[in-house]
């Protein structure tokens, strides 16, 4: 059975790069941020009180950036989500590294390394963790859940879901004449129009089906997703193509 999270006792951490030094700036990133804050904080997903919802837009280090992270993952019981938007690097041991304002192409210690984010969930009190990573080879995060320090294993006792918008090999897409990022864009529709005889709620794994479905349609990069235990279950918000409509008595 699909549930959503208690907004008093679960946090959310969403962090952007749309300005870059020396890499390409994404402007739409900084759309992402506010909208989904928004959709976060709204009356039809989460309903996060504001201050359990931090968002990091440009954030000059990656320590300011970890230290906002691990915050949140000690502070939540329920859910601890955790959203990444802007450039992904990869350095040659194939680890991913999310792109700073600051950070070069082949210079990944200019970057904030994925398994520092991935090792403060671990050590977190959340029942649920889920990651929402929307950069280049962003599936090479779901490579880092296997294994014995296993984050879905150690890190929950509810279950943990990581959504990926492109293959550990792929880049992702932002248009230059779209508000959002190609993945990204797709969640808030989804998150605003709902699913066509969909569930009532939107958990996470008919959230993955759904955007797979709409993205290929488009020829766009294939999202990429790893759940455990209950994860899947976990709804972000209220299915608003299946809610009642109000007739208009004349």
């Amino acid at each position: 059975m699909s549930v959503l999270p208690d907004p008093g006792v679960t946090r959310a951490v969403l962090i952007g790069t749309s300005h870059y030094d020396h890499l390409e700036s994404l402007p739409a990133v900084s759309n992402n941020l506010t909208a989904l804050a928004e959709a976060l904080t709204g009356p039809t997903s989460w309903t996060l009180p504001q201050e359990h919802c931090t968002v990091l837009s440009n954030p000059t280090t990656a320590e300011m950036t970890m230290a906002a992270v691990r915050t949140a993952a000690e502070q939540a019981r329920d859910t601890v989500l955790i959203y990444f938007a802007g450039h992904g690097l990869v350095d040659p041991e194939g680890d991913l590294y999310l792109a700073m304002p600051q950070s070069k192409q082949q210079r990944v210690e200019t970057g904030l390394p994925y398994r520092w984010i991935r090792q403060a969930l671990l050590n977190g009190r959340a029942d649920r963790c889920v990651v929402v990573l929307d950069c280049c080879y962003s599936g090479l995060a779901l490579g880092t859940m296997g294994g014995p320090s296993d984050l879905a294993d150690q890190a929950a006792a509810e279950g943990t879901f990581l959504l990926a918008a492109a293959a550990e090999t792929r880049q992702a897409l932002a248009l230059p004449d779209e508000t959002f990022t190609a993945f990204t864009g797709e969640l808030l529709d989804t998150l605003q129009t709902g699913i066509p005889n969909g569930p009532e709620l939107i958990d996470f794994g008919a959230l993955y089906r759904h955007l797979r479905i709409r993205l290929a349609a488009k020829g766009r990069p294939d999202p990429q997703a790893r759940d455990r235990n209950t994860g899947a279950r976990l709804a972000l918000g209220r299915n608003l193509a299946c809610l009642p409509t109000t007739a208009t008595v004349y």
